[in-house]
């Protein structure tokens, strides 16, 4: 097939192009190469040359009809992710991009024979948890308030009792709690609506937190791997949010590009939602360990600093079981994705000021707070 790939030249992306490749289709990418994302804006260096590029914003109405022709099936995986209250840009890239992608399959009449629309665990929000009867709940945000005195579970609603227990989460759960999380609610709705009303086969595919190299060492949106990694590998002590204790779900690249090609393939994803997670859930002071271990450190012990990121979800790990029905599962842990970005940073000249470049970006953005004595 000629298979279109938004944001093609990103970490996702650039993956999935490798592997469309090798399976024999044809590819074309569209990317605006943004920065920080792309210093620059240069197209990076290990994005396949076989790959025609086409750069340019995926809300462009000519530009996108010009790249969906002569395509059999899209990933649409360009995407607004980070901490800045731009609120309206979340939804004016990822949700107008990909209603316009539909709009121009129907308006020129495109043979697209698949459309699959990158989603997220953000959708999830908090996920779902039991409280002390066993029920359901599904907790409300964590206010400032209640951060700024250093209480880091989530509170029980009113009427329920606690503590409250983390659940895997499904797919039919829905809580997002930022602007990023909600839009891309907003996308995939919108994806699996339309594909379902106009018989173009659609999948969502809600990604964990996915690790692994070609990760920009300038997205602050793309967490403990890259501050982790950055901060052993200049010898530094890596910031521990909160108590440490909360739940993360990781999940390895290749794994996740296993999943895209198999839903492509697969009619049985069709008009589906999808989680894409690693299985094993992992707290963050013990993922800072295994960060460690790979570094060398040997007498390092996580401590919490006393500080946490405004906005964070406490506990999330994604039921991966209707993905793993249709014969995925993940084949690769968490060792295998540090030791993969390790490798990666090592291309990097200038750890120390990227590391430097988040803090202060954090900082700025006011994401990073602390405790009240």
């Amino acid at each position: 097939m000629k298979v279109l790939v938004t944001g093609g030249a990103g970490f996702i992306g650039s993956h999935t192009v490798d592997a469309l490749l090798a399976t024999g289709h044809s590819v074309r990418v569209v990317d605006s190469l943004e920065e920080p994302i792309h210093p620059g804006n240069r197209i990076p260096a290990y994005l396949d040359r076989q790959a025609e590029f086409i750069r340019g914003d995926v809300r462009d109405a000519d530009l996108m009809a010009n790249a969906l022709k002569g395509c059999d099936a899209v990933y649409h995986l360009a995407a607004f992710q980070d901490y800045l209250p731009t609120f309206s840009r979340f939804f004016d890239v990822n949700v107008t991009s990909t209603a316009l992608i539909y709009e121009i399959i129907l308006r020129d009449k495109l043979p697209v024979r698949k459309v699959i629309v990158a989603s997220s665990q953000a959708a999830l929000g908090e996920g779902l948890y039991h409280d002390a009867d066993g029920k359901p709940v599904l907790p409300d945000i964590r206010g400032d308030e209640q951060l700024r005195q250093g209480i880091w579970e989530c509170q029980p609603p009113e009427g329920t009792r606690g503590p409250l227990q983390w659940q895997r989460t499904d797919e039919t759960v829905a809580n997002p709690q930022n602007q990023y999380g909600i839009s891309k609610i907003a996308e995939e709705s919108i994806a699996l609506h339309l594909g379902k009303r106009y018989e173009i086969p659609t999948v969502a595919m809600r990604y964990s937190i996915v690790q692994g190299p070609r990760q920009s060492f300038y997205n602050a949106y793309s967490g403990a791997c890259r501050i982790f990694c950055l901060c052993f590998h200049t010898g530094s002590t890596p910031v521990i949010y909160e108590d440490g204790r909360q739940i993360r779900d990781f999940v390895n690249i290749a794994d996740v590009v296993d999943a895209n090609l198999l839903v492509l393939e697969d009619s049985r994803a069709d008009y589906e939602m999808f989680n894409v997670g690693g299985g094993d859930p992992i707290t963050v002071a013990r993922f800072s360990s295994v960060v460690a271990e790979i570094f060398g450190v040997t007498d390092f012990a996580p401590v919490a600093s006393g500080k946490y990121r405004f906005g964070d979800t406490r506990h999330i790990c994604s039921d991966i079981s209707k993905l793993q029905a249709l014969g995925w599962k993940p084949r690769r842990g968490v060792h295998e994705s540090v030791n993969a970005y390790r490798e990666w940073l090592d291309t990097a000249d200038c750890a120390a000021e990227i590391l430097e470049y988040s803090s202060r970006r954090m900082a700025a953005l006011g994401v990073v707070r602390e405790v009240r004595p």
